[in-house]
């Protein structure tokens, strides 16, 4: 009884684990699928989430463009805009430049009279930084200089400055002379005549300014006809720097009817094909101008030595 008991119990117990043992297999299988069911959702859950962080991370970008699209064109206007007041202050400086010019020449200005900045700037209405660049384009065009403890002023040349300015234009405008085609065409003529007609109306009107304007624009047209652009720059250049010797000249009426006869001489030398003449007119015209300033310094520096010998005589004496 008691094996037979014993084998019951037994058998009992063995039902149990077999019956159990499906169970915690079913049990271990469904967690597992619960778990991998779960990490796929969890993924999935990544992957969608992915696209919305991106486009969280990039959707500034609109407003990024739009800021630096106006910046662009800000700075498009700022660049502009001083372009513009660059152009207006070269344009400013060079008409009032063109002024003081006019001035130099007719002698309202004289060499050595100090041009100062706050003279311009109230005189003009100007900025002062374009009072500078007033005095700068002077300086280039050779009608003022820098002195030290003293600064701008109408230039002045000594003797041998205007020797030697005045020797390179006649080689520089009699070898153009040598370099005119002849004959002239009909045309050219024309426009010189024109010209001139011009400078002898601003002539008996007594418009010196006109006069001076005019006289420059015959010369151009006049040395032009050589052909070489190259020479004829040369001779503006240096036709330019010696306005402020002419300013002793042009004030005169006898120096004035001189270049008025001569210019119509030059275009009767062209008219017949006449170079030498042509040639001798060219070096005659700058005569003028040139020995009436020489007259001129040598004539200040006669004054300043009396003066200076009283001054040193006297310095002497208070010594003795």
């Amino acid at each position: 009884m008691t094996d037979a008991a014993t084998l019951k119990r037994l058998a009992a117990r063995t039902g149990r684990t077999k019956t159990a043992a499906p169970a915690a297999a079913k049990r271990a299988t469904s967690t597992a699928r619960a778990k991998t069911g779960a990490a796929q959702s969890t993924a999935a859950a990544r992957k969608s989430a992915a696209p919305t962080a991106r486009a969280r991370v990039t959707a500034p970008a609109a407003p990024t463009e739009a800021r630096d699209t106006e910046t662009d064109t800000n700075g498009d206007l700022d660049a502009d805009n001083a372009s513009r007041r660059d152009r207006n202050t070269g344009e400013t400086s060079r008409r009032i430049a063109d002024q003081l010019e006019d001035e130099i020449v007719l002698g309202v200005l004289h060499p050595r009279e100090r041009l100062i900045e706050d003279d311009l700037c109230a005189r003009f209405d100007l900025k002062r930084h374009v009072a500078r660049q007033v005095l700068v384009e002077l300086e280039q065009r050779g009608l003022a200089e820098r002195r030290r403890n003293v600064g701008a002023v109408v230039k002045s040349f000594s003797a041998r400055e205007v020797t030697e300015l005045y020797d390179l234009r006649e080689l520089l405008e009699t070898h153009a002379a040598s370099r005119i085609p002849f004959p002239v065409e009909r045309a050219q003529l024309d426009a010189l005549d024109a010209i001139q007609a011009q400078h002898d109306a601003a002539a008996q009107a007594g418009d010196l300014r006109r006069v001076f304007r005019v006289n420059m624009a015959f010369h151009h047209a006049f040395f032009a006809l050589c052909g070489d652009h190259v020479l004829v720059d040369a001779i503006h250049e240096y036709e330019r720097r010696t306005h402020a010797i002419r300013s002793v000249s042009i004030v005169f009426p006898q120096y004035l009817e001189r270049a008025r006869a001569e210019h119509h001489q030059i275009i009767a030398a062209l008219r017949h094909g006449d170079r030498e003449r042509l040639i001798e007119l060219c070096r005659s015209h700058l005569l003028p101008s040139r020995d009436a300033y020489l007259e001129a310094h040598h004539r200040r520096a006669a004054a300043v030595r009396p003066r200076e010998f009283a001054d040193s005589a006297d310095s002497n004496g208070d010594d003795a």
